[in-house]
């Protein structure tokens, strides 16, 4: 086999293992640890995200997570894109570090429902599809003030997004992937929305 070719899959390899690792450093949890805060995974709703260091923590203490969780997404994908790597490399960049958030290693695959790190990861594949699930985001959070609502939305239109601004199917492909999950994340969510009892 060609050298080239081995070297390629090597380094795919390197950069999805690499994006795992830093998708499984769990922003929530160490902001709230160096602020001398509770938990997240015992307090509030119990996930270790942005909105539930919102409850426990306050808007400082929620703004960190919620950047950090956007660069755990984010940056994986720009140095595979720096490296001029294909689609399918960045899609499983991508997906990597959505997932090392999701199931962190370095927490006992106890992570959170992903969504900052999704729209890192996909602002690091895409700006055009990025903006268009930020507008959607806040579109709908204006309108419904039901945070998981805008997520939900969001990632259902997200491989529409892809369809519509990209055209690359490996990349389509990658987005059913991140919403399929993003949607399983929020099942209790949705229960809670059809209960009529979502925050």
């Amino acid at each position: 086999m060609p050298a080239e070719p081995i070297s390629t899959i090597v380094l795919t390899a390197v950069l999805t293992i690499a994006a795992y690792l830093i998708g499984s450093i769990s922003t929530a949890i160490i902001t709230c640890k160096i602020m001398r805060l509770p938990d997240p995974r015992t307090e509030g709703s119990n996930n270790p995200g942005a909105t539930n260091v919102l409850r426990i923590g306050g808007k400082k203490a929620a703004a960190f997570t919620l950047i950090g969780d956007m660069l755990k997404g984010l940056l994986p994908v720009l140095v595979a894109v720096a490296f001029k790597s294909d689609d399918l490399t960045i899609a499983l960049v991508a997906c990597a570090a959505f997932l090392g958030h999701l199931y962190p290693v370095f927490f006992g695959f106890k992570g959170g429902k992903g969504v900052a790190t999704a729209f890192g990861a996909i602002l690091g594949v895409s700006w055009p599809v990025s903006l268009a699930m930020l507008v959607t985001w806040l579109t709908v959070a204006y309108g419904l003030k039901i945070s998981s609502m805008s997520a939900l939305v969001t990632a259902a239109l997200a491989p529409f997004y892809f369809w519509w601004l990209s055209g690359s199917d490996t990349l389509i492909i990658m987005a059913v992937f991140i919403s399929i999950l993003l949607v399983w994340r929020h099942r209790s969510n949705i229960k809670r929305i059809l209960q009529g009892t979502e925050d």
